[in-house]
């Protein structure tokens, strides 16, 4: 039984659409509430059991290596005023037993060279790929945590999916799948890259989620340029489909778009409903807008 212990972030996008918040300061940085999207994705990582996270970086995400590093000199200003559970928030944000990989993507090639670019740390493993613009809030338990265990009973590939309005797939790599039995996993027949609407094999989208085998690493490394003049994970994919089975998995959770504005305002207003400091409050505030009918 083979365990996933390696997570990639990648993470030197530009933050486009964001601007010009992103301007100086990673998307992945931007808070829901009170916590950065890159740390939301490294807790679900590390529920997983993940022990090393590699970062695919650029020289303007410093900050993403300053979250996760110590800062003495706050930490020692907290402990002196005893704000203990300040210092506990800060402390734990990588626990014990996890270590950070940092590797630099020289060029922005797109999604499929960030993961070519985390080879030489990850080696033969399995390893999970998580994108910390989706955020996704599993039931009781996280997506990657969900899909590890799968992997572990069938050892392939494993794509997290969703359904999602037709009309929207040429924003996404798009499945079509077939079922296996009473698996929770469909099998991939095919996967298309940002199709039109009228060429989309499926309304199943491809997000944020993936565990893949290392084999993808040689087709990455032979893909030529595809959608967008980069580099697609997505066409990487299709051609390990012809050498090994690839399993969609529709998780059991509720995702926000974060790399879209609308996506992370509908997430930090529903983690703030849920947030045990502030959901009384801000439920109340919200009435003033939303009051409820009689």
């Amino acid at each position: 039984m083979t365990k996933i212990t390696t997570a990639v972030f990648p993470v030197a996008g530009l933050g486009t659409r964001f601007l010009p918040a992103t301007k100086a300061n990673p998307k992945e940085m931007m808070p829901v509430v009170d916590k950065p999207l890159i740390q939301y994705a490294v807790e679900e990582a590390v529920e997983a059991g993940v022990k090393e996270l590699v970062f695919i970086t650029s020289s303007s995400k410093r900050a993403i290596e300053d979250h996760f590093d110590m800062n003495y000199e706050l930490e020692n200003e907290l402990a002196l005023r005893g704000k203990t559970k300040l210092l506990e928030l800060i402390d734990n944000i990588v626990p014990d037993g996890v270590s950070c990989i940092y590797v630099r993507q020289p060029e922005a090639l797109g999604l499929g060279h960030a993961v070519l670019c985390a080879r030489p740390v990850v080696g033969e493993k399995p390893f999970a790929v998580l994108l910390a613009d989706d955020l996704i809030d599993g039931e009781g338990e996280g997506v990657l945590s969900q899909m590890s265990s799968l992997y572990e009973q069938n050892e392939s590939s494993i794509l997290g999916v969703e359904e999602i309005p037709i009309v929207d797939s040429d924003k996404y790599g798009i499945v079509s799948t077939r079922k296996t039995g009473d698996s929770e996993l469909s099998a991939v027949d095919a996967i298309i890259e940002k199709p039109q609407t009228d060429k989309a094999p499926s309304n199943l989208a491809v997000v944020g989620r993936y565990i893949l085998t290392p084999g993808i690493f040689d087709f990455l490394e032979s893909t030529e340029r595809g959608s967008g003049g980069e580099i697609q994970l997505t066409d990487a994919i299709a051609k390990l489909l012809a050498e090994e089975q690839v399993f969609a998995y529709r998780f059991k959770g509720k995702r926000y778009d974060c790399g879209s504005k609308l996506g992370y305002l509908q997430a930090t207003v529903e983690y703030a409903l849920k947030h045990d400091e502030l959901k009384d409050e801000f439920r109340q505030y919200l009435g003033k807008y939303c009051p409820t009918k009689p």
